[in-house]
Parts: C-alpha cells; sequence; structure tokens
C-alpha cells in the first residue's frame, strides 16, 4: 500500500474534502471541544469624543502563538565584496591557471594513457612545424606528414572495420624502386583507390601515388587534399618522371567507365584505353603489378543513370542506387561489403629493346596481357567469395 490513495472518512470521494485544506465533518466532531480564547481587554481612549460619535477604541496587539521551539540562529558575519563588473571579470576569472593545467594533463592521461607526456610533444613539435613551415612538399605537391598521420589514420578504420580488407600477394610489391601498379575500377564512387592506398601503406611501408583523371584536379577541395595524397594527373611526362624517381605509381585504367558501369556488369573489365601506362612503364622499365579488386562493386549498386543532368553539371555520371537519392544523404554511406585484394605477380618491361614503347602492336599485346591477368583473378576471387558482406 505503498502509493495507494486514501480517501479520508466522511469525504464521500468528494475532491476537496479531507485534503488538509479543511477538516471533514467526521474529524470536526472527533475533535476535542476547545474553549474559545480569551478576547483582548479594550481600553477605551482618553481623548473626548465629539457629540453624536462614538468613542474610538484601541485594540491590544495580538501576541504570536508560540511556536516550537528550535535552534538558535547564527548571524555568519558576511564580508564586504564589492560587485564584479564586466571590465574587471574575464571569461576564466576565478578558475586559477594551474587547475587550468591540471585540467588538461588529466584529459591527456585519459586519451592516450601513460604515453601522454610523449603524444602530447610530438604533437606540439607536429603544430611548430606545420607553423613555421619546416616540412617537406615534393614537386607534385605530395606532404608525407599530412598524409601518413591525417588521411591514412582516417581511412585505417574504414579499411580494416567496415570493408575487413583481406590482402593477398604484398609481397609482390618491390621494397624499392619503380613500379606500376594497375588495377581494376569499380564502385560508383573511387573509393577503391584510396582503400588501395592505406593497404599498399599498411602492408609495405611504401606510397601509391595514383594517377587522376582531370575531374579530379578541377574540384576545389578535392584537387587540394588529392594532390597533398600524392596523386598527380594522368599523363605520360608526370608518369614516367615519377617512375624513373623511384616512386610506386598506380594507375585504374578503365576509368570512369569503370566505376560509372551498371551494377549488371559488376566485375566485367571495360576497355583500358590506348595503353599508355604500358608505354611509361617500357620507357622507364619497371615492372608491372596487376591487381584485383573484389567487393567494390557492391559497395554502391549502380541502377540507373541521369545523362541529361550529368551533361548539365559537366560530370560523367549521376549515380541512382537502391538507397541513394531515395533515403538522401543517409543514401551515401557505402555498404559494408567484404573486400579482397590480391596483387598478381609482376609482369617485366626490362627484357624489351629500347624503344619498345614506340611499337604499337607490343604495347598492345602487353595491354592486353594485363587485362587478362586481372580479368582471370576477378574470375578466381569471385569463386572463392562465399558471401558479399561476410
Amino acid at each position: 500500500m505503498g502509493d495507494a490513495e486514501i480517501i479520508p472518512i466522511g469525504t464521500r470521494g468528494r475532491p476537496g474534502r479531507g485534503t488538509g485544506k479543511q477538516p471533514s465533518t467526521a474529524a470536526r466532531d472527533l475533535a476535542p471541544t476547545r474553549k474559545p480564547p480569551a478576547k483582548p481587554a479594550v481600553r477605551p481612549t482618553s481623548r473626548p469624543t465629539p457629540a453624536g460619535r462614538k468613542p474610538t477604541v484601541k485594540k491590544a496587539p495580538v501576541a504570536a502563538p508560540a511556536s516550537a521551539p528550535g535552534p538558535p540562529a547564527v548571524e555568519h558575519p558576511v564580508a564586504a565584496r564589492p560587485a564584479a563588473t564586466t571590465r574587471d571579470r574575464g571569461p576564466m576569472a576565478g578558475i586559477p591557471a594551474g587547475d587550468w593545467l591540471a585540467a588538461f594533463q588529466h584529459a591527456s592521461l585519459e586519451i592516450f594513457g601513460d604515453q601522454a607526456e610523449l603524444q602530447l610533444a610530438r604533437f606540439l613539435a607536429f603544430l611548430r612545424r606545420r607553423v613555421t613551415g619546416d616540412y617537406v612538399v615534393d614537386e607534385y605537391g605530395f606532404d608525407q606528414e599530412i598524409t601518413q598521420r591525417f588521411f591514412m589514420a582516417a581511412l585505417r578504420p574504414i579499411a580494416e572495420k567496415w570493408f575487413r580488407i583481406e590482402v593477398r600477394g604484398a609481397e609482390n610489391i618491390p621494397t624499392e624502386g619503380g613500379a606500376l601498379v594497375v588495377s581494376n575500377h569499380s564502385g560508383t564512387i573511387p573509393v577503391d583507390g584510396l582503400m588501395t592506398m592505406v593497404s599498399i601503406h599498411d602492408h609495405t611501408g611504401r606510397f601509391l601515388r595514383p594517377l587522376g583523371a582531370d575531374l579530379v584536379f578541377s574540384l576545389p577541395i578535392v584537387s587540394t587534399l588529392a594532390r597533398k595524397g600524392g596523386a598527380t594527373l594522368a599523363c605520360n611526362e608526370d608518369a614516367e618522371r615519377m617512375l624513373s624517381g623511384g616512386e610506386l605509381v598506380g594507375v585504374w585504367p578503365e576509368g570512369f567507365k569503370g566505376i560509372g558501369k551498371p551494377y549488371a556488369e559488376r566485375y566485367k573489365l571495360q576497355r583500358f584505353g590506348r595503353g599508355g601506362f604500358v608505354a611509361a612503364a617500357l620507357r622507364t622499365g619497371v615492372p608491372i603489378i596487376p591487381l584485383s579488386v573484389v567487393g567494390a562493386e557492391e559497395i554502391y549498386p549502380l541502377v540507373g543513370n541521369v545523362p541529361a543532368l550529368a551533361r548539365l553539371l559537366g560530370i560523367p555520371y549521376i549515380p541512382i542506387t537502391p538507397l541513394f537519392p531515395l533515403l538522401g544523404p543517409l543514401g551515401l554511406v557505402p555498404l559494408p561489403s567484404k573486400w579482397l585484394l590480391e596483387f598478381g605477380e609482376p609482369i617485366r618491361t626490362d627484357e624489351y629493346e629500347a624503344g619498345a614503347a614506340d611499337d604499337p602492336m607490343l604495347v598492345f599485346n602487353v595491354t592486353d596481357q594485363v587485362r587478362e591477368t586481372i580479368q582471370q583473378s576477378l574470375y578466381s576471387l569471385l569463386m572463392q567469395r562465399t558471401s558479399v558482406f561476410g
């Protein structure tokens, strides 16, 4: 009977009776009779009253009823303190600097653990270098420090936790010297290029220098981030200079035809262009590493396109997927498919004679060899895969 409502006797269930505001009839009958308190004596005034007017009387003050005795009140002296004004009160007034320092130290321990001081010192050194300009950027705009500390750190959880990328054949990537990684392209949005970059860096320690399309470097923010991350324009001159300088270069010969193909044509390689990447490899004598990526086709299943709007905006296509634009921005979240990356055995180009890059038939044959190697590897990986998301 903890919270049950109790209706006093005699209220007959009506509100307002027995609630403490006034006693009920039954309560009044049970209460003992009290004598009314004596009225205070009234003394007439001594002033004379005019004729025809009653005399004015003064009532004696009524004494307050005695209350229960309580502890005596203790008066605390209040120190005289001038009122604070907006002129002499700052946002951190009243908090000593030592308390702020202790709070920051406690927060750093919670975040970084026992290595808090070391991590804080590294971060402050990084800020000092960025402010003073004491960092290195190569002739293509590649910022290795920003790429390693921020870009890779941001992409790594997506690769490991969301797509759960499994890498095979990483030992086929040379540990040093120039090499050309050639991969299939898919996914509606070129996420596969970013995932390839972080996977190669985590397994070999090398930075992949991707060759990007003209559209990438015409976008305001994307172009800057691409340059900082090591990308450069997909042209033979830049590709040959990078390969000659010992860089690991990545190329996706399918281009927009690869990432923009319908879902019904998934994992079917499109045309590899004119073989310009093969000519660059032949001129520099670097090996070609074929890469097959399975899983990227399912992150944004492309079921439609709006070519008229795409031409109006100057972009290759406007993708329509089962979730976009139906769910709005939520439809831009990629589906968590399971990815497989397999690097094939290197295709050597240093065995060809000088001037082989000027032979169109030879370039075509090597291009077709690379394309067929990737296609067969894709079929093999698809047969090994038991589930798209498993």
